[in-house]
């Protein structure tokens, strides 16, 4: 099947690599690469739409994308459970469109993701620690959000984890009763670190970014997917490479950043 594509946000670190990604597919033509701040119109031809650009801008881009009949695939920060929720409603309204969202385009932390997720049923304390370059915007990250919620998706039967004293501001911010750490700094790519507490142990499953080439093999998936997704939202990389027997619990919502950095 042959598609077009056109990236916005196609000048910044992660829509770099996007196209680089389209350029290799025999299958897919690239049509249009739009600076974040340059008219939409040019992109709107395209079969599928890629937003990379920035969380302020996001919600614009793909609400003109699904109006237009078109599939977008959205890779920036910011799509929360409620800005989720609003994109099913607006896919509805348009037969024929459809969107993914991707949190994060590595299939390393896609799979750590998951793993902790599995990991979250047999130990009551857990605490998330994410690194990223000085240059992302967001905090905590999209990928962070998104392994809290499948982490407490899948023990919600057994109860939020135990995290004492959240009152106080140095334990980090709270999604699904996990507290998240969040560190911007020179020096690296992108790393989380899911730290996990029992009786007599610890458990910590880490996924370090070493470089955007990543990335690469996460987009081409999600590129191919994004191209005959037809009336639904599919958010995550996980549900893209069908892991859904590591995170069948999983919620189809998250404020996802694979993000203008491209560092999840």
């Amino acid at each position: 099947m042959s598609f077009t594509v056109a990236v916005v946000g196609g000048t910044g670190r992660l829509g770099q690599v996007i196209r680089r990604v389209v350029e290799s597919m025999p299958e897919a033509t690239l049509l249009a690469s739009l600076g974040s701040g340059d008219p939409i119109e040019t992109a709107l031809a395209a079969d599928v739409v890629v937003d990379a650009t920035h969380p302020a801008a996001s919600p614009a881009i793909v609400e003109r994308v699904i109006a237009s009949g078109r599939r977008a695939l959205i890779g920036t920060s910011g799509w929360s459970e409620e800005r989720i929720t609003g994109l099913r409603r607006h896919v509805a309204e348009h037969p024929g469109t459809g969107a993914v969202v991707i949190p994060n385009f590595s299939l390393g932390a896609a799979l750590a993701s998951g793993f902790a997720a599995i990991a979250a049923r047999y130990f009551d304390s857990a605490e998330v620690i994410e690194v990223h370059h000085a240059g992302k915007v967001d905090s905590p990250s999209g990928t962070a959000v998104r392994t809290a919620e499948m982490m407490a998706a899948a023990r919600h039967d057994l109860g939020p984890f135990a995290s004492p004293h959240t009152d106080q501001r140095a334990r980090g911010q709270q999604v699904a009763s996990i507290p998240i750490h969040s560190l911007r700094m020179a020096g690296v790519v992108a790393r989380q670190d899911v730290v996990f507490g029992g009786a007599g142990e610890t458990l910590t499953i880490a996924h370090d970014t070493v470089s955007t080439a990543a990335y690469e093999a996460g987009i081409r998936v999600a590129l191919e997917r994004a191209a005959r997704t037809t009336d639904e939202v599919v958010v995550g990389l996980d549900a893209v490479l069908g892991l859904g027997w590591i995170v069948s619990r999983a919620p189809d919502a998250t404020a996802a950043d694979e993000g203008p950095d491209g560092a999840g």
